[in-house]
């Protein structure tokens, strides 16, 4: 089949082998391999990387993966570079069941154990389980507190007090952290101001108070 065809042909389908590709050029292995380099294909980070999809079809998630059927291919690469692309972007690090559910591996998976010794990756312990962080110093200090802080929930807004702690912000940009919790401790006398400090913390909005703008 003429290569224009065949391309007409894997638009459609969206997704290919390289077997059904050997046999829509009736060509070689070897030139068919040829071919995908050309298109600059993307390869399937599952189901063994049998499948390549072109450039132009993918419409990639926040998290930079798109599935087609039960095919998953990843923007940032292989295996290996979408999982650190992951955890490097994860607001609090990711737990090895977190990797798995979202890339459809099983939980206990031998390939996850790896990432112990990968770069762009730090993996501890915590409460029994392992947790990869990224290990840019800067990242992985704020990934390892946001953790931390969603572990130990004790002294930290439920969502209706955090949506208490936004709308004050909102009204009042550049307040203290004193005056910001004594506002909200008016509609909600439960939160205290070390509650609300932590909050702002975890999602890195001290810097719109003045406590960090003086």
């Amino acid at each position: 089949m003429d290569e224009k065809l065949v391309l007409e042909r894997f638009r459609r389908q969206k997704i290919i082998t390289i077997d059904q590709l050997v046999k829509l050029l009736t060509c070689s292995m070897i030139t068919a391999r040829r071919r995908l380099k050309k298109w600059q294909t993307y390869t399937s980070i599952n189901q063994n990387g049998r499948y390549y999809t072109l450039p132009q079809i993918p419409v990639f998630d926040e998290s930079g993966l798109w599935r087609y059927q039960s095919v998953l291919f990843s923007k940032h690469g292989n295996l290996t570079q979408t999982i650190v692309a992951l955890i490097g972007a994860s607001p609090q690090g990711l737990s090895a069941t977190q990797i798995a559910k979202i890339l459809d591996l099983t939980p206990n998976s031998s390939f996850i154990s790896r990432f112990k010794s990968v770069h762009g990756v730090k993996r501890e312990k915590h409460q029994g389980r392992f947790v990869y962080f990224s290990d840019q110093r800067e990242i992985y200090n704020k990934q390892k507190d946001r953790w931390l802080v969603r572990q130990d929930p004790v002294d930290f807004p439920t969502d209706a007090q955090a949506i208490i702690i936004l709308v004050h912000l909102v009204k009042h940009p550049g307040v203290g952290i004193e005056q910001l919790a004594r506002q909200v401790a008016k509609q909600d006398k439960q939160i205290g101001s070390s509650a609300v400090r932590r909050f702002l913390a975890f999602h890195d909005l001290l810097k719109k108070t003045s406590d960090t703008m003086r």
